[in-house]
């Protein structure tokens, strides 16, 4: 890999950053973060700024071993051991279908409401993700990095606009800023608290698609980027994701809360009333502008996981295989990454199909799989922390002493609040 000076060298590496906020900017922020601020207010801030403060080390502990290492962590994962790929591989099965599912439904069903058609976000979702993969088959890494760029850049512009002018509508008075108890004992408000917090800001699998991301880039610009550089470009994503959170709950506090309207159990009522928070903001002349960049993010979330878990699913099947190679994907891993992401397509448009239907189970199914990809959240993190202190990472490239106290704390944070979450579900 060729030397660059060092500002044309962060621009090479500028990219899987922003792949990870067009998939973290998702069911995440458009439906859980909203739905935060429209039934509690400002009340869960604290919750999404906590949430976000300690998954940092295990979301950056991605970018810092490919960029130290050459490789990506499931690499890490396999020299831990054999257990380390099996875990991961378990929870990725456990976790794949719906997370799919709920990415793909939320986009059928913002398109659905852009062009006015009913009870079609079913064959919406195949017909998306049978583009999604078209896209990837044409354009590879290459158009996934450009499309997922613009994309991402529209919504920012539109939702920080949308919130600017949504300020004025907020009652500061009467709205909530402290969480009431009931948070900690009402099992309804607790289940709903662990689904905000699954995917705030994502799930910890796009950590390994994040490294995987990096050593693509790596490949299609010939420069290896230096650890500083992959940090900085997954900073920018990261607390860009941060603000648009922000942004979201905001919308929902200042157009629903205290209004008497609920969000639809629907998905296409739903992916209106989204719409909805947008133009009352702006104006109703937005609509189109506001459906299209709502719908152009969710799509950005759909086609990078379409990519990330065949991709991750190929990387983990190879190192069951034979260590991974810096540079050299093999032609069994393109193999595998084709079947992962038909067997993907298909059980996630099943899923929709038999769960959905016409949209009456919507805000369960996204509830589940955030619920899921929280209680995965404190293993996978375990992995990364341990990949990131393994003897192949170059001793200048680990983490320091205040990093790995950091990461400790997240991982406990992950743990006790899902041995909560359990107790909660048993009791």
């Amino acid at each position: 890999m060729s030397e660059q000076p060092q500002s044309k060298s962060f621009w090479k590496a500028l990219g899987p950053g922003l792949l990870w906020a067009g998939a973290a900017v998702g069911v995440s922020h458009l439906v859980q973060s909203t739905r935060a601020g429209a039934s509690f207010g400002f009340a869960l801030l604290g919750v999404l700024v906590v949430a976000n403060i300690f998954k940092y080390p295990a979301f950056s502990f991605g970018p810092r071993y490919a960029a130290a290492t050459g490789t990506s962590l499931l690499e890490g994962y396999r020299r831990q051991g054999k257990w380390a790929l099996v875990l991961y591989g378990l929870l990725t099965l456990g976790t794949m279908f719906t997370v799919q599912a709920v990415v793909t439904l939320v986009t059928a069903a913002l398109l659905s409401a852009l062009f006015g058609l009913k009870n079609a976000v079913v064959w919406l979702s195949a017909v998306l993700t049978i583009v999604c993969a078209g896209l990837l088959a044409i354009g590879h890494y290459k158009w996934l990095d450009k499309i997922v760029k613009v994309v991402v850049a529209i919504l920012t512009v539109t939702t920080v606009l949308a919130t600017i002018l949504a300020l004025p509508k907020i009652d500061w008075g009467s709205t909530t800023f402290v969480m009431s108890s009931d948070f900690f004992t009402d099992p309804p408000m607790i289940l709903f608290l662990v689904a905000f917090v699954g995917w705030m800001p994502s799930a910890f699998d796009i950590s390994i698609w994040h490294s995987l991301w990096t050593l693509a880039r790596r490949r299609e610009t010939g420069v290896a980027p230096s650890v500083k550089d992959a940090l900085t470009d997954f900073n920018v994503g990261y607390l860009g994701t941060a603000l648009l959170a922000l942004c979201f709950v905001t919308l929902g506090a200042g157009v629903m809360y205290h209004s008497g309207e609920k969000f639809s159990n629907n998905a296409g009522v739903f992916a209106n009333q989204v719409i909805g928070l947008y133009t009352s903001g702006i104006g109703e002349w937005a609509k189109p502008i506001i459906a299209t960049a709502a719908f152009t993010v969710m799509f950005s979330t759909t086609l990078t996981v379409v990519d990330g878990f065949p991709r991750a699913i190929a990387a983990l099947v190879s190192r069951f295989k034979e260590p991974e190679v810096p540079d050299h994907p093999t032609q069994f891993s393109r193999l595998v990454y084709w079947i992962a992401l038909c067997v993907l397509g298909v059980g996630a448009v099943g899923i929709i199909w038999y769960a959905i239907g016409g949209g009456k189970a919507f805000k369960s199914l996204v509830d589940l799989a955030t619920s899921l990809s929280f209680l995965s959240a404190a293993p996978l993190a375990y992995l990364n922390h341990r990949a990131v202190l393994g003897k192949e990472m170059p001793e200048d490239s680990r983490p320091g002493k205040a990093m790995i106290a950091y990461s400790w704390a997240g991982i406990a944070f992950c743990t006790v609040f899902a041995l909560y979450y359990i107790y909660v579900l048993v009791s």
